[in-house]
């Protein structure tokens, strides 16, 4: 573990610590929080007992939708982007200014559009990853050597294949990073779609709970959704610290 890592764990370590001593004594009220180890077991519970599968099943699956989408589409539009400066300079003020856009206020048209199923959660989530994904790879392809494109150029290589085999390589660690924040713009956005119009999802049974005071079910599934987040950030950036190593910057 490096001292960083260890600096972490121990900051969080002792958050947590300080929740409990404070709950423990009676400062935080038990019916506005329990402690957190409280929380660690009827997590627990929920988990043994099976009854959250379908909601976790259905929330998950439509983040990892409006993941991928956002992945994809930001990736090849920073590629096409790219190559097409009169287009970007025209939309890099938009980009520049998008979360401040409140893209939930968009709910009744998706409905509108798309009905009541999953398809306006996902294209909300979709919404808020895909940009900071085109910004990423776009920060990533500003940095390749121009002598890399120039030997692309040699050996006759499409605009594909040079995306494809030279210059998306060489950018990974930026598109990385875009990669992760689109991950938790991803959550936050079938989450909370989830909270304003939905009969099923985590985000539902948190906002249910919340209403009904119910905390042994919204504070272990607020944990759950922070633990699977980190974990895929976590992997991630472990992906990103090889890339670097390979490059010489790790």
């Amino acid at each position: 573990m490096t001292r960083a890592a260890g600096f972490r764990l121990g900051l969080v370590l002792g958050a947590v610590f300080l929740l409990e001593v404070l709950c423990r004594a009676g400062v935080i009220d038990h019916l506005t929080m329990p402690p957190p180890s409280q929380i660690l077991r009827d997590l627990g519970v929920m988990l043994s007992s099976g009854a959250m599968y379908p909601a976790m099943a259905k929330t998950l699956l439509n983040v990892v939708i409006a993941f991928s989408a956002a992945v994809v589409v930001g990736v090849a539009a920073g590629i096409g982007l790219h190559g097409w400066n009169a287009l970007r300079q025209g939309l890099e003020p938009l980009f520049a200014t998008y979360y401040a856009i409140p893209v939930f206020a968009f709910y009744p048209l998706l409905i509108i559009l798309f009905g009541l199923g999953d398809a306006p959660q996902i294209l909300i989530g979709f919404m808020l990853a895909v940009v900071t994904v085109i910004m990423n790879t776009l920060n990533g392809l500003d940095r390749v050597s121009p002598v890399l494109r120039k030997t692309a150029r040699i050996h006759r290589l499409g605009r594909l294949a040079t995306a494809l085999k030279v210059t998306l390589p060489c950018a990974a660690p930026s598109v990385l990073t875009g990669v992760k924040l689109a991950v938790a713009y991803a959550f936050i956005g079938i989450i909370g779609a989830e909270f304003i119009m939905s009969r099923t999802g985590i985000g539902y049974e948190i906002s249910f709970a919340y209403n009904n005071f119910d905390n042994a079910t919204m504070y272990p599934l607020i944990l759950l959704i922070l633990a699977v987040s980190t974990l895929v950030n976590a992997a991630l950036s472990h992906w990103e610290k090889i890339l670097m190593q390979r490059r010489g910057l790790g």
